[in-house]
């Protein structure tokens, strides 16, 4: 490797190529503005363009000398070992939703998706955890399909909603 090649370049161009590829794959969207004005592509594209302008400034910053700085923080313990454990659970819960978001549902699928997280990462209140988890995902169908007009999987609640 050469010597301007660092892991923080590494890191800047696979934000700029992920930005670029959101606004590219968002071009491709077609669907009718919802009564608010804001289409479907509307937060893709701003997301992805914001990752395409940060990811520009980054590789600049990186190639003029930029260094990431190392971690300071006080409540963190760099020599720890990676709670594994935790880990698995994350991932085991992402792939559950993904799974079976379509026979879940989204409210159910997502309420289920931000409880297990929760609780995996060590949620105090489980009650008030599945509470606030069934509130979001009600809240996030309605943003996005009454409010976006984006069409997401009712599953069993499809009558009903």
């Amino acid at each position: 490797m050469t010597r301007w090649w660092r892991p923080e370049l590494g890191l800047a161009v696979v934000v700029l190529v992920l930005g670029v590829l959101v606004v590219a794959g968002t071009l491709d969207v077609s669907a009718a503005a919802s009564q608010l004005g804001l289409g479907p592509r509307f937060f893709p594209m701003l997301v992805g363009g914001a990752m395409v302008v940060i990811g520009v400034f980054y590789v600049a910053d990186v190639l003029r000398g930029g260094r990431a700085d190392p971690e300071e923080s006080e409540d963190v313990d760099v020599d720890a070992p990676t709670d594994w454990r935790s880990v698995g659970l994350v991932s085991g819960i992402f792939l559950a939703f993904a799974a079976l978001l379509n026979v879940l549902g989204w409210i159910i699928g997502a309420s289920l998706l931000f409880f297990g997280l929760s609780v995996a990462l060590g949620a105090a209140h489980k009650g008030r955890a599945a509470l606030i988890a069934v509130v979001v995902g009600v809240a996030t169908y309605a943003l996005f399909v009454w409010g976006l007009g984006v069409s997401l999987p009712g599953g069993p609640l499809e009558g009903l909603i």
